[in-house]
């Protein structure tokens, strides 16, 4: 019964998930000099992948949450602990999010997982690590567990994956995000994407926006309706969420998986929370923190005490992939 226990008390204003969830992006810096590699995809667009070497055996691919990068707060924090921990990184910047604009039409979605598993095995093919290790983030967290539970031939150099903050359930997790209380988030999430489909539209003039919608568009389901259900070839919003969503690949996950959600993330629906997949799958482990908000799991405002999801990561992949 891998649903593990949670030791996370932070401090009394951290308790609050709001508070959690805005300071992390806010006041949370961390430096990296990543080296930058630009890899062509197999229908001739691009991913920018950002390294993180320190000379060890063992690399961590990081994939990050919805209009994320390699420079999200949480990508640079768990790189910097990683990297001292004694594993390379290495951040994949899904299509469009590395700051230019990818080459096609399409760019990523939720359960655009075949976009992983080709950089999981150009990093099998052109380096000799002897063990890969994803670590993913809301969106990325949904992307990591889908792949682990969809793909059959996953190399053996892929040892398992962390998955922090997951919607794994996408249909009642977007009709949570729609509510009034995670409005100031939903509009920050929809000014980038708006933004984003105006300069596909001028690029792409055979790609049909609406701007007028578009500029009321105050919903997921508005951007789905007009970008994410015709370019990628779905029914509906509906039919999206419902193949997009990682849950249902969870008891196929056949490598030791640990997903972190907290209690207080208001991201998330009580759907996803995958108590009976933990209890009974071998290899898929949940913590369930009461507090943590969304991707934050901050405890104090001392740099030095802001370790705990980073610390969770690093034993889970030092004791269940028996990995130093």
């Amino acid at each position: 019964m891998p649903i593990l226990h949670s030791n996370f008390t932070p401090s009394l204003p951290f308790k609050n998930g709001h508070f959690n969830t805005i300071y992390r992006p806010l006041f949370v810096k961390e430096e990296i000099n990543f080296k930058r590699k630009r890899i062509t995809t197999w229908d001739s667009d691009f991913i920018d992948l950002d390294f993180s070497f320190v000379k060890s055996d063992t690399l961590v691919l990081l994939i990050h949450g919805l209009e994320g990068s390699s420079s999200s707060s949480y990508m640079l924090t768990a790189t910097k602990y990683l990297n001292n921990t004694g594993f390379d990184t290495v951040c994949m910047n899904l299509r469009g999010c590395s700051g230019e604009d990818n080459l096609l039409l399409g760019t990523y979605h939720s359960g655009k997982t075949d976009d992983v598993d080709f950089v999981i095995n150009y990093l099998n093919k052109t380096y000799s690590y002897k063990n890969i290790v994803i670590v993913g983030f809301s969106l990325g967290g949904n992307l990591s567990l889908k792949y682990l539970g969809e793909y059959s031939d996953i190399p053996e150099v892929v040892k398992g994956a962390v998955a922090v903050s997951v919607p794994v359930d996408l249909t009642t997790s977007q009709a949570e995000l729609s509510k009034f209380k995670n409005k100031i988030y939903l509009s920050e999430f929809l000014k980038t994407m708006k933004s984003k489909l105006i300069a596909k539209a001028e690029r792409f003039p055979e790609f049909e926006l609406d701007r007028k919608l578009l500029a009321k568009a105050n919903k997921f389901r508005h951007i789905e309706k007009q970008y994410t259900v015709p370019v990628f070839g779905f029914k509906s919003s509906e039919d999206y969420w419902e193949k997009a969503s990682s849950r249902p690949y969870i008891p196929k996950i056949k490598h030791p998986t640990l997903l972190i959600n907290s209690l207080d993330d208001s991201f998330l629906s009580k759907e996803c929370y995958p108590y009976d997949e933990a209890e009974k799958v071998a290899n898929f482990y949940l913590i369930t923190p009461n507090y943590g908000g969304h991707v934050g799991f901050l405890s104090s405002f001392t740099k030095t005490q802001n370790n705990w999801l980073e610390k969770k990561m690093v034993q889970f992949i030092k004791e269940k992939m028996n990995l130093v």
